[in-house]
């Protein structure tokens, strides 16, 4: 990148920033914005902009919003003693793509990881305890990987003395997925978490 000029670079190392994007996918992008109308550019520039001066967090539930309460805290139709537990505010969207949860959430805002440097003081765990009055069930839906279990483990133990039932995500197979091409660990959970037909 020696010969390129220092306002590509500018763009390239903070595109690159980005999670998920590296060196290679950054030079596309500036690429590609450089191949875009000024108008283009703007519009992108102003959104970006509008959404760092816009949008922030729920004081409640920890979602991204641009009003608080947010939309699921403020929604009289939704169940207030069930809360689901997730590590990310773009967790929820997924959950609620199913039309099956009609509760209330709660963001982590990450996973504990001891190797990341990542304690229980830095997570909003906090809140979330302090939210439990009238709540019967919470369900943790913290990722399936090593952080999201170890998380899931520590919180079911806290929310358990305070007399709240805790649920986990049942996590296995994929619909229309092939066993022979299942991992071990998969099968291994759908396998636990069967169901009597």
């Amino acid at each position: 990148m020696s010969g390129t000029p220092e306002p590509m670079r500018r763009l390239i190392g903070e595109l690159s920033r980005l999670p998920g994007i590296g060196s290679k996918t950054a030079a596309r992008l500036a690429h590609h914005i450089l191949k875009a109308t000024e108008q283009e550019a703007r519009a992108l520039a102003e959104a970006v902009l509008d959404v760092k001066g816009k949008i922030f967090h729920c004081s409640t539930c920890g979602a991204i919003t641009d009003t608080d309460p947010c939309k699921y805290c403020s929604d009289p139709e939704r169940s207030i003693d069930c809360l689901c537990v997730v590590e990310e505010p773009f967790n929820i969207e997924p959950l609620e793509r199913t039309g099956e949860y009609r509760g209330l959430y709660h963001v982590l805002m990450g996973a504990l990881s001891p190797q990341r440097g990542i304690a229980p003081s830095d997570l909003r765990i906090e809140s979330l305890l302090a939210r439990l009055d009238g709540v019967k069930e919470v369900i943790l839906a913290t990722n399936p990987n090593v952080d999201g279990e170890a998380t899931a483990l520590y919180l079911a133990r806290l929310i358990k003395s305070k007399g709240v039932g805790v649920s986990r995500l049942a996590f296995g197979m994929p619909v229309g997925g092939d066993i022979e091409y299942t991992d071990e660990v998969t099968l291994a959970r759908s396998l636990v978490g069967r169901q009597e037909l």
